[in-house]
């Protein structure tokens, strides 16, 4: 029946398109996480009245991620291009998509951090200062677990975000659902390909949000 409705899909190919998109979504958003939590502590602590009170760190940080989360993808990939040549070798595939998809997210993401981190009751943290608590032990026992709900909130719209960036990024030959909805569905005038790729990129972010608001709801203990 199936096979009725989408006459045009090669199945072998739908499903290696889609392996290529969770595998660049994965990766992406570990790195993304990783390096997002690193600039929004870096914000955080650097911003006045904190720990690591600095103007000229922060500013600069600060610069960083409003730029290159400011800038749209589809740009950013483009002007990435010398790099990911410089690190991957190629610029074509999945793994050359991965440092677009990271240095176009961790920004994003490491602003959503620095939100969460103040939200977090400044009492506690004082609380911690005032007991002697080092600079680590306030990073891993306080702001890091006071914040996990927002922060696993924030990577979930973040990853979903990047699997729409994996579909940008298979218009210049990245690989996975959008290369070949692009390449097999919209030059060659398939429509069922560019459904069926469609189809699947919807499932990938339903099964991330359902993930997402289930650690979420764990974590929650409001």
């Amino acid at each position: 029946m199936i096979e009725q409705w989408f006459p045009n899909v090669n199945w072998e190919k739908m499903w290696t398109a889609t392996g290529e998109t969770l595998y660049m979504s994965a990766y992406s958003t570990l790195f993304t996480f990783v390096l997002g939590i690193g600039l929004g502590l870096l914000l955080f602590l650097t911003s006045p009245g904190q720990l690591w009170a600095n103007k000229m760190t922060n500013v600069i940080t600060g610069a960083f991620v409003n730029i290159f989360r400011s800038v749209p993808f589809i740009i950013l990939i483009i002007l990435l291009l010398p790099l990911t040549n410089l690190l991957i070798g190629t610029m074509r595939g999945p793994n050359a998509a991965l440092p677009a998809l990271i240095i176009g997210a961790a920004p994003f993401y490491g602003r959503m951090v620095l939100i969460a981190l103040q939200e977090i009751d400044k009492g506690v943290i004082e609380a911690a200062r005032s007991m002697g608590a080092r600079t680590s032990t306030i990073i891993f026992k306080v702001l890091l677990p006071e914040s996990m709900p927002a922060l696993v909130s924030g990577i979930t719209v973040t990853s979903i975000a990047l699997v729409g960036y994996t579909a940008m990024a298979g218009v210049i030959g990245a690989g996975g659902l959008g290369t070949l909805a692009y390449l097999e569905g919209f030059q060659r005038n398939r429509g069922d390909v560019t459904l069926m790729a469609t189809i699947l990129v919807l499932v990938i972010v339903f099964v991330i949000q359902f993930i997402g608001d289930f650690i979420v709801n764990r974590l929650d203990k409001r």
